[in-house]
């Protein structure tokens, strides 16, 4: 909303897009939306503590490494450096691109879904932030820096890491997972890699792809840390105190490739007698891969089973919940449709009514609205609608899903009459004032907080004077009155009545009766 004094009309219309939003919570199933925000959290929550870990343990742990051995750890400790520089500048740019658009979608994190649904629901930010004026086959400045970055992290892991055996694993990683582009051939719905993930996105939907390009360049420089300490650090391994550590999302989008694992302390790669119920062992680690083709709640649960240096069994138990919540594509093909009166929820015979409406997902471009029993005109979500006859009208939304589904939902508004404007002298419908003075006023007809443009034209009234016949006026003056003022004592009153006027801006309407004035003598 703008900021500054606002005007009557703009509180209103302030008021009655709050009803509106209150009123579209009840009609639009929100679980989807929410689930995916949730899952957006998850995955912050879990980059947060990757970041947290990396520079309060490891990163400590290999400086302190490369003080005491620089030898040894100190081109190790160099290399991670750069790699935390490149890191560092990929995620600071991707939270600026986040809080741009959160920004020009009004989004407030901390606010419920109910409250922030319109703002997750925006498709505007996404679109004019990765396309240039919109248009989806001409990348934006945005875009390209993106991919830049997203290439120079992976290009120096790669040249960096790729022939150490010890990290090659990170190197074909990032091979596979950090890159802004579909594999050759890969042509997903016929979009290339930025059109199919930010394009026409719901804002909830493009901050998910960006968090997960952030997550996945924190765990690329996690992976990369540990596997610089791994092999130095199971020298010193002490097994005198032990724990088991469960790393995994606890939430997946449905179709989303997902990893847990499991490991003791600080990822021993070597156990003697090392085995994990429910999960295959690699160097060390547990790892599960659960099927992610549908949605719901899954449990991972066992026992993890060692032997210590000194020949000593142990067994630690291990538990991991997680949850598989719909993806992008489910939420665009959510049909819930969302239509709101930009007044209230109700037209105005002969008056031309702004209406605002669009569908879950799709494109507001082929988006049409239509009436029985009005005229409707405009686009792209913004139409004007005037009302015929009858009390109620019908309108109907219609567009298509992203797959090419027709979407059509009715909603119905009330009809009604503008209300009866008053009539006013001197802006009052009671005034007190000489008698000498009444004759020289001008009778006005006037409708106070009304948010369209429709004026009054007295043509005509009649006056009553105590102890005179009613006497009939043309035109708006109370000049022709001014005989009947005479010989007024105060306290008199001259009742003002039976007006009539013509009004601007309303077309095909009879007007309401119109408030009459009462003038009491000074």
């Amino acid at each position: 909303m703008a900021g500054g004094q606002q005007t009557p009309r703009q509180k209103m219309i302030n008021l009655m897009y709050l009803v509106f939003i209150a009123m579209l919570a009840m009609q639009i199933d929100q679980e989807i939306i929410r689930s995916y925000k949730d899952t957006n959290q998850s995955l912050t929550d879990t980059r947060l503590m990757v970041e947290d870990k990396n520079d309060k343990i490891f990163e400590a742990t290999l400086k302190a490494k490369a003080d005491s051995s620089p030898e040894v750890y100190g081109p190790m400790f160099a290399q991670y450096q750069e790699l935390k520089g490149k890191t560092n500048d990929l995620v600071g740019y991707i939270t600026e691109l986040k809080d741009k658009m959160s920004t020009e979608a009004e989004y407030n994190s901390d606010l419920a879904v109910e409250e922030s649904f319109t703002a997750l629901n925006n498709t505007e930010p996404s679109t004019t932030t990765f396309f240039k004026d919109g248009d989806e086959k001409t990348l934006s400045t945005q875009s390209v820096e993106l991919k830049n970055k997203v290439d120079a992290l992976r290009q120096y892991i790669v040249t960096t890491f790729g022939n150490n055996a010890q990290l090659k694993d990170v190197a074909t990683r990032a091979n596979k997972m950090m890159v802004a582009e579909f594999p050759k051939g890969d042509k997903r719905a016929n979009k290339g890699w930025t059109q199919y993930k930010f394009y026409n996105q719901p804002l909830v939907a493009a901050l998910s792809n960006l968090e997960v390009i952030q997550s996945e360049a924190r765990n690329l420089q996690s992976d990369a840390l540990t596997s610089m300490l791994q092999e130095k650090v199971d020298a010193d391994i002490k097994f005198d105190a032990y724990e088991a550590l469960v790393s995994g999302p606890s939430s997946v989008m449905k179709g989303e490739p997902a990893q847990i694992k499991i490991a003791i302390g600080t990822f021993a790669s070597s156990v003697p007698g090392l085995a994990i119920t429910g999960a295959q062992v690699v160097n060390g680690q547990g790892i599960i891969t659960p099927a992610t083709g549908a949605v719901g709640e899954q449990k991972f649960a066992g026992q993890i089973s060692f032997t210590d240096k000194n020949g000593k069994p142990h067994t630690l138990p291990y538990a991991h919940t997680l949850n598989v919540v719909s993806g992008a594509e489910a939420l665009k093909e959510q049909s819930g449709a969302i239509l709101a009166a930009d007044k209230m929820n109700v037209l105005y015979r002969g008056l031309s009514n702004p209406v605002s409406g669009s569908i879950l997902g799709a494109n507001l471009e082929a988006t049409t609205l239509s009436a029985a029993g009005a005229s409707v005109s405009g686009g792209r979500g913004k139409w004007n609608v005037t009302p015929a006859g009858g009390n109620e009208v019908t309108l109907t939304i219609a567009g298509k899903s992203p797959s090419g589904k027709t979407i059509s939902q009715p909603f119905k508004f009330r009809v009604k009459n503008i209300p009866p404007p008053r009539g006013e002298i001197r802006g009052k419908s009671y005034d007190v004032m000489p008698a000498n003075m009444i004759s020289k006023q001008t009778l006005t007809a006037t409708l106070k907080d009304f948010d369209f443009p429709v004026s009054f034209n007295v043509v005509s009234f009649k006056v009553k004077v105590p102890g005179k016949a009613v006497m009939s006026v043309n035109g708006s003056s109370l000049a022709p009155v001014e005989s009947l003022t005479k010989g007024l004592r105060a306290g008199d009153n001259i009742a003002i009545f039976d007006v009539q006027a013509t009004a601007q801006g309303l077309s095909g309407v009879v007007l309401p009766n119109i408030g009459g004035v009462v003038i009491s003598v000074l």
